[in-house]
């Protein structure tokens, strides 16, 4: 049981928290029927990526054996059969249409699409050069787009655009932890990715600088119409900016120095800055939401 359960990887379900952020966006935090939809477009989201999680850990168990982290993983390591991942797989999938039809049927089509494009990223994209980083980045989108059809409250530009180069700087660092790692034992190619140990400094550059093109965005946005209209007190906003800044920095020089675990996630969700960085742009927000005296 236990070897089931870390195939579903549930760390990673904290990704999903992403569909509550248009809820959030459109300043509807009185809305109860709303966060109950909310909650089960998490919950859908979470078996159907838990599902993808087991279908990748199924096709690349061979490269992962050469792994020295992903080699511990139960498929890889013989804990769990293939037979048996392969049930599991199924199960969460029908368990997460289930769910997705209770919600709108926008929903339904945007958890299809989640489903579809990790599995393509599975079987093909993730071993063919930028396209797998793009693909991260739009899986992280589309939690957006699911979230804003569950709730059925139209995305922003502004929010789809900062998520995208965020996510992309995120799905950067990934590949840069593992050619890092890679470049420590000697080796000169990453199993089964397209990535060579000498493209380090291309990603070194690529990755923090999409990340302060989200930031960029951000900024933006608050001198727009849009902000102007959902916060009262847009100024207290721009402190946002230095906080965002500092956690990419953060990030980066953490892979830059070998300590960022493989899963940004896991670096996020284990790290007492990320923490305080997402406590302090909840206040923040909150202030800014304040009507003006």
């Amino acid at each position: 049981m236990s070897a089931l359960i870390r195939c579903l990887r549930p760390h990673q379900w904290a990704k999903n928290l992403l569909v509550a952020l248009p809820l959030l966006a459109a300043h509807r935090l009185g809305d109860a029927e709303a966060w109950l939809r909310v909650a089960i477009a998490f919950a859908s989201f979470c078996l159907g990526a838990s599902a993808m999680y087991v279908l990748n850990d199924l096709r690349d168990r061979e490269s992962d054996r050469q792994h020295p982290e992903k080699s511990k993983r139960p498929i890889a390591s013989g804990e769990v059969t293939p037979q048996t991942a392969m049930t599991l797989m199924v199960v969460c999938v029908l368990a997460a249409a289930a769910l997705s039809w209770l919600l709108p049927v926008d929903f339904a089509a945007w958890l299809a699409c989640y489903l579809g494009l990790s599995g393509l990223y599975s079987w093909r994209l993730k071993r063919m050069l930028m396209l797998d980083v793009l693909t991260l980045a739009a899986l992280y989108a589309v939690r957006l787009l699911a979230g804003g059809a569950a709730v059925e409250v139209p995305l922003s530009p502004w929010l789809l655009a900062f998520g995208m180069f965020m996510f992309l700087s995120i799905a950067f660092a990934k590949r840069y932890t593992e050619l890092h790692a890679l470049d420590g034992e000697g080796r000169e190619q990453s199993p089964g990715r397209a990535y060579l140990v000498v493209d380090l400094d291309l990603i070194r550059t690529l990755g923090p600088t999409s990340g302060y093109m989200a930031v960029l965005v951000f900024a933006l946005y608050l001198n727009s119409a849009d902000a102007t209209f959902l916060y009262p007190r847009v100024d207290w906003l721009w402190l946002i900016c230095p906080l965002l800044l500092y956690w990419i920095t953060r990030l980066w020089f953490a892979a830059q120095r070998g300590t960022l675990h493989h899963d940004p996630v896991v670096f996020a969700l284990t790290d007492k800055a990320s923490y305080a960085v997402g406590v302090a742009v909840l206040v923040v927000s909150a202030i800014a939401s304040m009507p003006a005296s």
